[in-house]
């Protein structure tokens, strides 16, 4: 008994061969899961659910097809697919996640989320997600024409990459993008869980920490830009955190 859990794939037809990766990896083992977590950025970017990417297609395609073989598969959205919405999570045969949320995972509850919300040390970042995720701003997106959208996506990675490459260029960008430790403890002992599982930073690791007397650990998910990443989350409490070749 596995459940399995994946962020950051962040799919873009620059990338193909990590599109058939994710492909083969929904044909293959994702069809021995119990369920299949996304937490978010599953996609490069998304501009509305009538977004022409054929990577969309095809991955709506295979993940009904998981879900109509029994697996269950849920979506959390990320800071580049945050307009996903229910026409799309219809075709893809998989349920949409509040973020953050709590689920029971084999009788233990566990604490999901995209993870952007616990770099609360970006000011600046945290300042645009408050933006993009005000319903009335997003109303406002989706009602321009597509063309438009697609050029706002745009615009919206080159300022990303911008400010990625000016924050390495002062030696801030480890700090900034990362979780806050404050913000963790207080999440572990807001929502009562010893176990947080994320992604977001793309720094892959499993971190045992203590708060307030409780162990605790926090798993962080990596990214599929290389070569894919999985936690298989097993019934006896088995934690495994692991890569995939970029060719299987």
């Amino acid at each position: 008994m596995t459940t399995l859990f994946i962020s950051d794939l962040h799919l873009d037809p620059a990338r193909p061969e990590i599109t058939a990766l994710f492909l083969a990896f929904l044909d293959g083992e994702a069809r021995g899961a119990d369920a299949l977590y996304v937490l978010g950025d599953l996609f490069e970017s998304w501009v509305g659910d009538d977004d022409p990417s054929e990577a969309g297609a095809q991955v709506a395609e295979r993940l009904t097809a998981l879900s109509n073989a029994g697996v269950p598969v849920a979506f959390m959205h990320g800071n580049r697919d945050f307009l996903v919405g229910h026409d799309y999570a219809r075709r893809a045969g998989m349920s949409l996640l509040p973020d953050p949320a709590v689920i029971t995972l084999y009788g233990r509850p566990v604490l999901l989320t995209h993870g952007d919300l616990l770099c609360t040390g970006d000011v600046e970042y945290q300042a645009v997600r408050n933006q993009v995720r005000n319903p009335a701003w997003q109303a406002h997106m989706l009602a321009q024409p597509l063309p438009a959208r697609l050029a706002f996506a745009q615009h919206a990675r080159d300022a990303s990459q911008a400010r990625a490459a000016t924050l390495r260029g002062d030696g801030t960008m480890e700090t900034v993008t990362d979780v806050a430790p404050a913000t963790v403890e207080d999440w572990f002992t807001r929502y009562g869980v010893d176990t947080m599982i994320h992604g977001h930073t793309h720094r892959p690791a499993i971190h045992d920490l203590q708060v307030a007397g409780r162990d605790c650990r926090r798993i962080v998910l990596g990214d599929w830009f290389e070569q894919g990443s999985v936690l298989r989350a097993y019934a006896d409490g088995r934690l495994e955190l692991s890569a995939l070749p970029a060719t299987i």
